[in-house]
């Protein structure tokens, strides 16, 4: 049975990483308020415009993607958290940088509605 939601998403593990994950989702929408809920690539995924942010629960960890790009003390801040491909990953047995995430979140949203914008002239000059 395909996963269609993310309440269905997070139904689906242990209450002690559905009460993680549940916490996450509650920090991407307080941290962008208008962005939209859907399932992408079998894991729940925010969009504001286009592709914001994805997560997913992992044996020993949950995955945050995509990789923080220009904001150099938000990316140090996560070094710690890097994984492969710049991807984050937030060890289950460490507690979960919820406050970290939130910023990851708008300094996402800015860079989605900063090349939304340039786009949209680059669009307008035409």
């Amino acid at each position: 049975m395909a996963i269609e939601t993310i309440d269905e998403y997070i139904a689906t593990f242990p209450p002690d990483v559905r009460a993680i994950l549940k916490k996450i989702r509650a920090t991407i929408r307080k941290a962008a308020p208008a962005a939209t809920e859907r399932i992408s690539y079998r894991m729940p995924a925010f969009a504001l415009e286009r592709d914001l942010v994805y997560f997913a629960a992992f044996k020993q960890h949950i995955g945050f993607y995509p990789p923080v790009r220009g904001d150099a003390k938000l990316k140090a801040d996560l070094a710690v958290y890097a994984g492969e491909k710049g991807n984050l990953r937030f060890p289950l047995d460490e507690p979960i940088p919820y406050g970290l995430i939130g910023r990851i979140v708008k300094a996402r949203a800015r860079e989605v509605r900063a090349k939304q914008a340039a786009r949209n002239k680059s669009r307008s000059r035409k």
